[in-house]
């Protein structure tokens, strides 16, 4: 399957070759790479939909110098995570595998880094288990703190009804407009559009004002400048309203679909800044 040739390809960027580990739960099979010092603070990893673990091979060099680096493949999303268990209807049960992953680190507490989709799961999650979180980064979290932008929405919405190769590549080439993005990497993003089963995601409402403002984790949200999902102003608004003691970064020269893997290099100061701060 070209998938699996391309999600080996995009993993060989990895610094160090990262212990692949399946979780067995009620909802399936859970794929984790895993890497870093086995005795420091976890760091849990969430990437966008359709992204995979794999995206995180310019972070984890910087990231697991002092954390025990999980990065996950989400169940029912591109990556190999298998969904043969009973299947995830509702955000309790996307809270349930998300408490199993936590559980899995050994740990009472993990910090946790997640993106678009994977920054919703996190924040969901960090919202109903604020006890279990220590630090919580966003990156251009979508449809949390604000909406999405009707351009973006009409060139994505069809993507999800039929999802192709051809298509996947082009929103990606658009949202990231004269950024250079790994050829590699597009090219596992277009092989999860074409191969893989429709995804089947369990999708956590925005939280409403009240739930934000009694989100009680150490927050740090990324923002993408040239971001086409969403107004990054807007955003960084209803994050000073909502969570004042949020520390608020936005990154030149990114998009949304860019990161975490452009720009790495001062993504990964702001990260590592914040986790070890």
């Amino acid at each position: 399957m070209d998938f699996d040739r391309a999600y080996d390809a995009v993993l060989t960027k990895w610094p160090q070759k990262p212990l692949g580990v399946d979780l067995t739960g009620r909802f399936g099979s859970t794929h984790v790479n895993v890497c870093g010092p086995e005795n420091s603070t976890p760091l849990i990893l969430f990437s966008g939909g359709g992204a995979t673990s794999t995206v995180w091979f310019d972070n984890v060099a910087a990231l697991s110098k002092s954390r025990r680096v999980f990065a996950v493949d989400t169940m029912g999303d591109a990556g190999r995570s298998v969904p043969n268990g009973n299947p995830m209807k509702s955000a309790d049960d996307l809270i349930e595998w998300m408490e199993s992953i936590v559980e899995y680190t050994g740990a009472e507490a993990v910090d946790v880094i997640g993106h678009s989709y994977g920054a919703m799961i996190a924040l969901a999650f960090s919202l109903r288990r604020p006890e279990r979180v220590g630090k919580l980064v966003l990156l251009d979290p979508n449809s949390s703190f604000s909406g999405m932008k009707a351009g973006y929405l009409l060139r994505a919405l069809p993507l999800l009804l039929k999802p192709s190769r051809a298509g996947r590549r082009r929103l990606l080439e658009w949202e990231t407009g004269e950024l250079s993005i790994d050829s590699d990497w597009l090219s596992l993003a277009e092989a999860g559009a074409s191969e893989l089963p429709r995804p089947d995601l369990v999708v956590p409402q925005r939280p409403s004002v009240e739930d934000l403002s009694a989100l009680d984790v150490e927050l740090l949200v990324v923002l993408a400048q040239d971001g086409r999902v969403h107004d990054a102003e807007a955003v960084s608004r209803s994050v000073r309203k909502t969570v004042p003691a949020a520390r608020i970064e936005v990154l030149e020269d990114a998009s949304h679909h860019s990161i975490p893997m452009v720009p790495a290099d001062a993504l990964n100061r702001v990260l590592v800044d914040f986790l070890e701060g």
